[in-house]
């Protein structure tokens, strides 16, 4: 576990590590961690958790705020792991600490607070994609700025099948319904990724590729359908500065 510097007083984000990318792109790419770190803000204290190989986060109160990252895993399996961490978050949200979770992240915030999370029945979306606001992203303090349409990052086998009482949906696509939300006044979940850039998408199209002729998609036109896509990764700084304004 990273630890920062005693005297810091940057706000203390804790990064919870779910998983970690295929072997070939960790070279190339660095980690899912390492991505975050890269489009989060530098003015905060970030800590890396691997709550995966079960390294622990302390208590929720020891952070400003949480980051949750994407996974290979399934959060239907319902690994020990996994469903510890769960628990620890929903106790976050209780407390009313920011919370952003991804891909998986999202998928375990719905299932920790109530919601479903499993595969949905029109299979994997993967590549980049455009998605829609809802009118309640307007008065939503992280997405209240950004386009109503922007493209976004995406790759993933389950969903959020069904939200957690009381969420706030505010995007969706044609694919997939729940694209992101917010449960009270401070956690969010995005289906999308934030922290990839448009050579990490190729890069994971082109591993993909086998598969996805598999089920009946189209890799080529994947692949070269891959566009940079920055509303999305505004994301990561957005919700930093909502941390920082805290």
């Amino acid at each position: 576990m990273d630890t920062p510097e005693t005297e810091s007083t940057a706000p203390r984000v804790v990064i919870l590590k779910t998983g970690s990318t295929y072997a070939g792109l960790r070279g190339q790419f660095g980690d899912f961690d390492e991505w975050f770190i890269r489009g989060l803000s530098p003015d905060l204290a970030l800590v890396v958790v691997n709550v995966e190989a079960g390294e622990s986060p302390g208590e929720p109160e020891d952070w400003d705020a949480i980051v949750i990252t994407g996974s290979p895993a399934m959060v239907s399996d319902r690994a020990p792991w996994s469903e510890a961490t769960a628990t620890w978050i929903a106790s976050a949200v209780r407390k009313e600490i920011p919370v952003l979770g991804v891909c998986y992240g999202h998928q375990l915030l719905a299932h920790a607070l109530g919601g479903e999370a499993g595969y949905p029945p029109r299979g994997r979306e993967t590549g980049t994609h455009s998605v829609e606001l809802l009118p309640a992203a307007k008065t939503d303090p992280l997405f209240q700025s950004m386009p109503t349409r922007f493209k976004a990052h995406l790759t993933h086998r389950q969903s959020a099948l069904q939200l957690p009482p009381g969420a706030v949906l505010l995007a969706r696509n044609d694919f997939e319904p729940h694209q992101a939300f917010r449960v009270g006044t401070c956690a969010w979940g995005v289906q999308f990724h934030p922290e990839f850039n448009d050579a990490i998408m190729k890069a994971y199209l082109e591993v993909q590729a086998p598969d996805l002729e598999k089920e009946n998609l189209d890799s080529a036109a994947l692949i070269a359908g891959v566009e940079p896509a920055p509303e999305a990764s505004s994301l990561l700084k957005r919700f930093s500065e909502l941390v920082l304004q805290r």
